[in-house]
C-alpha cells in the first residue's frame, strides 16, 4: 500500500500540492485527473518518492520512501515520465533491458532476457527490437520506455499521460495493458486528461485542483457538477452498454473556487 498524509510540496515559495491524503493499492487502477497546473505530475513524482514532500509523508507499507534505497525502491515502483529528455543511443531491446538493472548484479541472466522478450511483445515491439532507439517516433518511444517499467517487474507503476504521444490503436493496446496489469495485482497510477479513459479503465479517480484533492473515488464522481467547477466547462453524461461518455459543451456557471 502508498500512502500520502497531509502531503504539501513546493516549487520555491510556490505551493503545488496542499495537504494530499490518498492511498492506493496493489490491484488498484487510479487516474488523477484536473485541469493543467492543478498538480498532477508533481503528485506522481511525490508518490514515487523523485520528489521528497516539503511537509506531510509518503510511505510503502508503512515505510516512508526516503528509508529506501534507492535499489529496493526500483523494485518495488517504476515511473514513466511524459518527456524523455535526451534519450541513451542504444537499441530498443537494450533499454528495456535497463529496467532490469535492480536485479543484476553483474550481468543479465536467461531470466531477464526472458522477461524483456515477453514485455516486448505484449507491447508489439518485437519487430523494432534492434532498432536504435534515437530513430524511432514519439509513439514508438514512448511504448519502449512503458516496456522498460514493465521489465522493472515492480509492485507499482506510475505513468505520467502515458498515451499522449500514442496512436489510437496503440492507446487501447497500452490501456488494455494496464487494465490486465491491475487485474494481476500490480497497482497502477496514471495522470490522464481524457475523462473517458478515467472512466472506463481507471478503478479509483483522485480529481485534483489547484494542488488539492476536489474528489476522490469510482467514476461516480464524474458528476456534471464536479466536472464543470473542475474545468469550467459543461459536460454531458450519456450512458449506453453500462459505459458512460463524457461529451463537453463550451462553458458552464460554476465557481471553480
Amino acid at each position: 500500500m502508498i500512502r500520502a498524509e497531509n502531503l504539501t510540496f513546493a516549487y520555491a515559495s510556490e505551493p503545488v500540492l496542499q495537504a494530499v491524503n490518498l492511498e492506493f493499492h496493489e490491484g488498484d487502477f487510479v487516474g488523477l485527473v484536473g485541469p493543467n497546473g492543478s498538480g498532477k505530475s508533481t503528485l506522481i513524482k511525490c508518490l514515487n518518492g523523485l520528489y521528497k514532500p516539503g511537509e506531510g509523508t509518503v510511505s510503502l507499507d508503512f515505510k516512508q520512501l526516503q528509508n529506501f534505497d534507492s535499489r529496493e525502491l526500483a523494485k518495488q515502483m517504476a515511473y514513466v515520465p511524459q518527456s524523455f529528455g535526451r534519450i541513451m543511443p542504444v537499441s530498443v531491446y537494450d533499454a528495456v533491458l535497463l529496467g532490469r538493472k535492480p536485479y543484476i548484479s553483474w550481468r543479465p541472466g536467461k531470466n531477464d532476457h526472458k522477461i524483456v522478450l515477453k514485455v516486448l511483445k505484449s507491447l508489439d515491439l518485437e519487430d523494432i527490437s534492434m532498432r536504435n532507439v534515437t530513430e524511432l517516433s514519439g509513439g514508438q518511444k514512448q511504448r519502449v520506455f512503458i516496456a522498460r517499467a514493465l521489465a522493472q517487474n515492480p509492485r507499482f507503476i506510475f505513468l505520467d499521460e502515458p498515451t499522449a504521444n500514442l496512436d489510437l490503436r496503440h492507446q487501447i493496446e497500452v490501456l488494455n495493458l494496464l487494465k490486465r496489469m491491475a487485474k494481476d495485482g500490480i497497482g497502477i497510477a496514471i495522470s490522464v486528461h481524457d475523462l473517458n479513459t478515467a472512466s472506463r479503465y481507471c478503478t479509483k479517480i483522485v480529481m485534483l485542483n489547484q494542488g488539492k484533492v476536489f474528489a476522490q473515488g469510482g467514476n461516480e464522481i464524474l458528476t456534471e457538477g464536479n466536472i464543470c467547477k473542475l474545468y469550467g466547462v459543461d459536460m454531458k453524461i450519456i450512458k449506453q452498454d453500462n459505459e458512460n461518455y463524457y461529451i463537453p459543451k463550451i462553458k458552464c456557471d460554476y465557481d471553480r473556487n
